[in-house]
């Protein structure tokens, strides 16, 4: 009896202390993570600076939104903050985004060091040119926002209970988008930071048959710019291109690796729930279409557009250096509204 009872009583200390273990280990959802990290940006501010980076949820500007170069813009800007903050505002952006979001994110800044080498009497470009926003209270019982941007990026997202309920507009783009030639060590020649943008979405055009060509070429010159850069949503059309439903099965899957190049910016929470809805809504809805050449070097965009989200790019301008089609801009977006707001 004494034996059965010990056995027994160990047999509750073990699963106990393994809730336990559960519990004090349980992975963070990103939502958490960035509540916390937005906290301790806050803390190191001062009262002025924190009059600069912390506004209302519905201040008009949470959705003033570009990634162009501009004078001015919402937020603190890194270049305005001390070591320490730049280290919890770097900390803050890690905290929102995938390893390998991150790795391009702050790639892109950086790339305004070649810039400001190769533009000399160009706008002014800077890697601490950008700047840190947050919209609300972060608490896991309030909704709040957090923005970063600056040339090039604009990364959105609204927090409510701990989870990320929005992540859009996701821009990201750079210039060059190929280095042409070696600059340095850390620029060399075929330097890509939006490599997988490109290429996956030329092995998925060059994959089609001429019959499925046909459908999915929408116009033989691509445009200069995606749609609705700077504004609240994307547009609401219909969809253009060819059905998920007419590929193959080897090109739908180019397809879900092209959709998932974009989700892949975010962490696996995060990018989990995309694709989530994305299969719920119907994969077979999704289309895909593209505009101008086939092939690098010459102007091109393409469109992916289901229910749930529509992603651009559009590789049109030249370089700095004057190289055409070699400056990508790229978007993700949320077809029922971005910033956590509903389409109109």
């Amino acid at each position: 009896m004494r034996q059965s009872a010990y056995r027994a009583l160990t047999l509750i200390l073990v699963l106990s202390t393994s809730a336990v273990s559960v519990a004090l280990f349980k992975p963070a959802t990103t939502g958490t993570a960035m509540t916390a990290a937005a906290n301790a940006f806050l803390a190191s501010l001062s009262d002025e600076e924190k009059a600069v980076a912390l506004q209302d949820y519905d201040a008009p500007h949470r959705v003033d939104w570009h990634f162009i170069p501009k004078d001015a813009r919402k937020g603190l800007k890194i270049g305005d903050m001390n070591v320490d903050q730049r280290k919890l505002a770097y900390g803050l952006l890690k905290s929102a985004l995938s390893d390998v979001g991150y790795d391009k994110t702050t790639k892109i800044m950086d790339l305004e060091n070649l810039l400001k080498q190769l533009q000399k009497n160009g706008p002014i470009r800077d890697p601490y040119r950008y700047y840190v926003t947050i919209f609300g209270q972060p608490k896991a019982d309030a909704r709040w926002g957090f923005s970063f941007e600056g040339h090039h990026l604009s990364l959105n997202f609204v927090v409510e209970g701990n989870a990320v309920i929005s992540s859009t507009p996701q821009a990201l783009c750079t210039n060059p988008a190929e280095l042409k030639e070696t600059y340095s060590e850390k620029f060399p020649r075929g330097y890509r930071i939006l490599k997988q943008e490109e290429t996956v979405g030329f092995e998925l055009v060059n994959n089609l048959s001429p019959e499925q060509a046909k459908v999915a070429l929408i116009a033989a010159k691509a445009p200069a710019e995606i749609r609705n850069p700077g504004k609240t949503h994307a547009p609401n059309d219909a969809p253009v291109g060819i059905a998920a439903k007419d590929l193959s099965g080897s090109q739908q899957q180019s397809l879900r690796s092209l959709i998932d190049v974009y989700c892949a910016a975010m962490p696996a929470d995060v990018a989990a729930a995309r694709r989530k809805q994305i299969e719920d809504a119907g994969f077979d809805k999704v289309h895909f279409a593209w505009a101008g050449a086939t092939k690098p070097g010459v102007g091109h965009y393409y469109r992916v557009q289901g229910p749930t989200f529509v992603i651009e790019l559009v590789n049109t301008q030249p370089d700095v250096a004057g190289n055409i089609a070699n400056h990508v801009h790229c978007i993700f977006r949320d077809m029922a509204g971005d910033f956590a707001l509903p389409i109109e």
